[in-house]
């Protein structure tokens, strides 16, 4: 489907997920979700060095947004990236601020 397909409902929610990939830290969470990764809160801040509550705020955005997804195991809740072709974006981010 192209980007002019779109009804505006479509349109707006796209919009929403590139505003909410628009911050340093979320792509950051992203870039460690690549390839099918599930991470919890836990592991993500520990890899980022940043305050566990930060880490959760962010996610909490990008899930709402539609961006991540979320599992429960026991007493982890693993995130990791809902639609496989947002790599792309981060990908096409990354070789694009180089």
């Amino acid at each position: 489907m192209m980007l002019k397909e779109l009804n505006p409902e479509q349109l707006e929610k796209a919009a929403g997920m590139l505003k909410a990939i628009a911050h340093p830290m979320r792509i950051a969470i992203l870039s460690h979700l690549e390839e099918g990764k599930k991470l919890t809160v836990t592991e993500i801040h520990n890899l980022l060095k940043i305050e566990q509550s930060t880490t959760s705020h962010h996610l909490g955005i990008l899930k709402d947004k539609g961006v991540l997804s979320s599992q429960r195991d026991g007493k982890n809740t693993y995130y990791f990236l809902r639609h496989d072709n947002l790599r792309q974006i981060v990908d096409c981010v990354s070789q694009c601020a180089r």
